[in-house]
């Protein structure tokens, strides 16, 4: 009678790493985050992005001087210990209020991305998971709002609204979500008709599950670019009314409004020109790296 241990052949040394798998097991936020740290300029974007908004936010609380206190004994002052940029025409210190304008800037720029977001994602899943009639009366009419310039709806509701941040970010909310509806009842179309759709209907899950629960969240990697991508358009819009005149009013000032308020005085004081428009521009600057490294990140066909 043969041994228990005479049942088994001993495995060859060679063949012993057959199994060896040479990549370890990641998630899908691990990979995305580690393919987008490897893109160095969408790092860089995301850091001087996060140093903006922390200085943004603290830098006002901070600061001896008041956003608006006015002192005309100072007034129009060059760079110096006590005023980092410098004073305005009123005296006011510069530095802190470009902090307390790229404050308003980066707010208006968030929150209306995230209500374009969310009201996009809605009405495209709807139009995109419906299909048929329903579908096709709700993108006529995205191409009727889309047909009119964002811009007449910024400033009609702002001359109804008045001159703040409130009208602004409403004005920008108007039309702002289509883009993003048709990207998303586009994804949806495609999505829809996959194996793991089908699965989730057959076992019972309701449309709405479905759709929010399955289909929108693999859609995720579209949505989050083109959202990074409205963010910077959102701050340009606001900054472009502000310096026409028809943006923020005072005592509230936004980078537009400051460069605004500057363009008086740019031949003979330049620099109160340049600090927040070098603002403006560092933040676009950094949003687009972010959204060009998200791009790339949530590419499924640049994966290895």
């Amino acid at each position: 009678m043969l041994k228990p241990e005479e049942y088994f052949e001993p495995l060859p040394a060679s063949e012993k790493n057959e199994e060896y798998i040479a990549m370890e097991s990641k998630s899908f936020a691990k990979d995305v985050w580690e393919r987008f740290c490897s893109n160095k300029r969408a790092l860089a974007g995301l850091i001087l992005l996060g140093i903006i908004v922390v200085i943004a936010v603290i830098g006002p609380w901070i600061s001896p001087y008041p956003y608006d206190g006015m002192d005309t004994m100072i007034s129009n002052q060059g760079a110096s210990l006590a005023h980092w940029f410098g004073t305005d025409q009123m005296g006011r210190d510069e530095f802190t209020r470009v902090l307390y304008g790229a404050r308003i800037s980066l707010m208006i720029g968030f929150v209306a991305t995230a209500v374009n977001v969310v009201i996009g994602i809605i009405y495209g899943g709807i139009a995109g998971y419906i299909g048929g009639k329903v579908d096709m009366v709700m993108m006529r009419i995205v191409d009727v709002i889309y047909s009119v310039p964002a811009m007449i709806y910024i400033i009609l509701i702002m001359l109804i609204l008045g001159s703040n941040v409130y009208s602004v970010m409403i004005g920008i909310c108007v039309n702002g979500w289509v883009n993003m509806a048709r990207i998303v009842r586009s994804e949806v179309i495609t999505l829809k008709e996959r194996e793991f759709a089908v699965a989730a209907f057959v076992m019972g899950a309701s449309k709405k599950r479905i759709l929010f629960r399955h289909l929108v969240v693999n859609a995720m990697g579209p949505i989050i670019v083109t959202a990074t991508l409205m963010v910077p358009q959102a701050i340009f819009n606001e900054a472009f009314l502000s310096f026409i005149g028809i943006g923020i009013s005072a005592p509230a000032a936004s980078l537009g409004t400051l460069a605004q308020d500057a363009k008086m005085l740019l031949a003979k004081y330049p620099m109160q020109m340049v600090y927040p428009v070098a603002v403006i521009c560092v933040v676009i600057f950094a949003l687009n790296f972010i959204g060009d490294g998200l791009e790339e990140a949530l590419n499924p066909k640049g994966r290895r």
